[in-house]
């Protein structure tokens, strides 16, 4: 079959039918992950050709893989609930009412300050979960603080759960393939160094496009949640926005170039608190008016859930905030010391467990499980343990809850991972028909589309791989090669365009019908996701739009280009929908005039 046209469809299939399912039939990823490996599998045996010990072996590293993510996410969620359970969460909860009274200072400080450092230690929507029922205890509508936990998960994903989207996402997406080795060592990097600079790419990008994500998110809550549904009364506190924004964005990147990416979302959110909780504190750029939503009688019952905001946190607690931070204090010197102190780099690495040669089809990964975060994060959880004086029945209580949270994780990677890997090996070296493996072939289909507006496109089908399997790392692991390869074909460095898939998968996280459940769940808002969906749409077309610019731009310079083009129109149409906004007074208003 030489058709490249159905091929590509073919190759895309899988993907497809998993998109059907979830975002059409409304499956859970659970179910509709196997259905989308067993299409995978049949096109792979039929169609390439591919051998049957090729096909078990790719699973097999599949599965390996998925073992690696879940020991991560395990550890996050484990010294989440730690904290939770063992009450420092609820004195850093209290610490934060004293910030201001003004409503868009809290969400803008708690949600993208807080948010992003909760992001780049836990990731894997952890961040609305803890976002949304701190703003609900502090009198936040329901709705309002999912919302805002929603929207925070995008500039800080790409590097959330302390990189992993970049470092087993990207990672493990490219892995195996011929290509990315030789563009190595054109490059003359390490394969690790490689990966460092897509991270720093990606950081790059992020931090142009993030810039006006507090701004977008308060006026989005007074306009939809304000006693007067007004727009204008966010855009009113745009210097403090901006400034918060770039109080995280700049460390941020400088991080992503020093330090690699596992660190860039938790010291960039940990830099901006510090910094702007201090400011805050002696008034700087601190609005003169004070917003409030109102009473809560007058609120919508579409706003509120089954649960009372007394009832998201205790916040009586006699644990000092430095006992209450300590155990994230550990765990960033512990990361930070095991990524910057040779010596100790070098031991943990060397603790290696090889897969090697996998079936005799040449198939190689390897797991280091005393570097992967999910180590330090262990000790962390160890450590609040012990500093926190927690009972044996709290520590019981604490693995309770992140295995019954994990659990759902589980079911999905343990088939959605082995579906990318099935893709990834199905090239002529384990084929008997010839052709190049799936995201090659798809890339091939696209670029002789698109040509060389395809940076355009790429956060787009970021976005899409986060909307259908509700996480940035699977997006990468899904598209990486297919994004890799399609940069390749059109003569671009095709690792801007990998980075350009990373950020389109951070910014569709908050349309990730996964992540609003999990996130309306925490605040008994289940139900209303179509309410939810229609608010924080507008930030993921605004994340996607504005990262294609940027990308174009990276690659192809300033000039008479569609990126060019793009940038102008976009300063052009966020100019005017400002303006028109500081005119109209509420949401119905705008509908009427449009």
């Amino acid at each position: 079959m030489d058709n490249l046209a159905l091929l590509s469809l073919l190759s895309l299939l899988p993907l497809l039918v998993v998109g059907v399912l979830l975002a059409g039939l409304r499956w859970p990823a659970k179910a509709a992950m196997p259905v989308g490996y067993a299409v995978a599998v049949v096109v792979a045996l039929v169609v390439w050709q591919m051998s049957f010990a090729g096909v078990l072996a790719a699973t097999l590293e599949g599965l390996i893989v998925a073992a690696t993510m879940l020991y991560i996410v395990f550890a996050a969620l484990l010294l989440l609930s730690t904290l939770t359970v063992g009450g420092a969460m609820a004195t850093i909860r209290a610490g934060f009412n004293s910030i201001s009274a003004d409503r868009r200072v809290q969400a803008i400080i708690i949600g993208w300050l807080f948010g992003s450092f909760i992001e780049g230690v836990s990731g894997f929507g952890t961040t609305a979960a803890v976002v949304a029922p701190l703003l609900l205890a502090m009198g936040f509508p329901a709705m309002a603080a999912v919302m805002v936990g929603l929207i925070v998960q995008s500039t800080p994903v790409s590097f959330g759960a302390v990189g992993t989207p970049i470092l087993v996402g990207v990672a493990n997406g490219l892995g195996g393939d011929p290509a990315v080795a030789e563009r190595v060592s054109v490059l003359g990097l390490t394969m690790p160094e490689f990966i460092n600079s897509i991270g720093f790419y990606t950081a790059a990008m992020h931090g142009i496009v993030g810039i006006l994500i507090p701004l977008i998110l308060v006026t989005l809550l007074t306009g939809f949640f304000g006693p007067e549904r007004r727009f204008r009364d966010g855009l009113a506190v745009w210097p403090f926005a901006v400034y918060a924004s770039l109080a995280m964005t700049v460390p941020y990147v400088l991080v992503a170039r020093f330090l690699g990416p596992e660190f860039p979302s938790m010291f960039g959110g940990l830099i901006g608190l510090s910094l702007v909780m201090f400011t805050s504190s002696r008034g700087f750029l601190m609005p003169k008016d004070t917003f409030g939503f109102g009473p809560r009688s007058a609120w919508s019952h579409r706003w509120m859930g089954t649960l009372e905001p007394a009832e998201a946190t205790d916040v009586s607690t006699h644990m000092s905030v430095v006992r209450a931070w300590a155990p994230y204090a550990v765990m960033a010197a512990l990361l930070v010391a095991s990524r910057v102190i040779t010596p100790l780099k070098e031991f943990l690495t060397g603790l290696a467990l090889p897969f090697e040669d996998i079936l005799g089809t040449g198939i190689t990964t390897t797991v280091q499980p005393f570097y992967l975060p999910g180590f330090v994060l262990i000790l962390a959880s160890l450590f609040a343990y012990a500093v926190h004086r927690m009972t044996g029945r709290q520590i019981a209580e604490t693995f309770k809850v992140s295995g019954r949270q994990l659990a759902g994780t589980a079911a999905a990677l343990l088939f959605a991972v082995p579906l990318v890997r099935v893709l990834i090996q199905s090239g002529p070296a384990l084929n008997d028909s010839g052709l190049s493996s799936m995201p090659v072939t798809l890339a091939e289909g696209a670029a002789a589309i698109s040509g060389s507006s395809w940076p355009v496109i790429a956060p787009w089908i970021g976005a899409l791989g986060a909307f259908v399997a509700g996480s940035n790392t699977v997006s990468n692991l899904t598209f990486s090669q297919f994004q890799f390869s399609t940069g390749a074909r059109i003569g671009v460095p095709p690792e801007l365009v990998v980075s350009a898939q990373a950020v389109g998968g951070a910014g569709g996280n908050p349309i990730a019908i996964h992540n609003i459940v999990a996130a309306s769940a925490t605040v008994g808002l289940l139900g209303r996701e179509g309410d939810l969906l229609r608010k924080t749409v507008i930030v993921t077309t605004y994340y996607c739009l504005a990262g294609g610019t940027v990308a174009h731009l990276f690659i192809h310079g300033v000039g008479l280009n569609l990126g060019t083009v793009m940038l102008l129109l976009l300063v052009a149409g966020l100019a005017t929908i400002a303006r028109r906004l500081m005119r109209v007074d509420t949401p119905m208003e705008l509908q009427s005039r449009s």
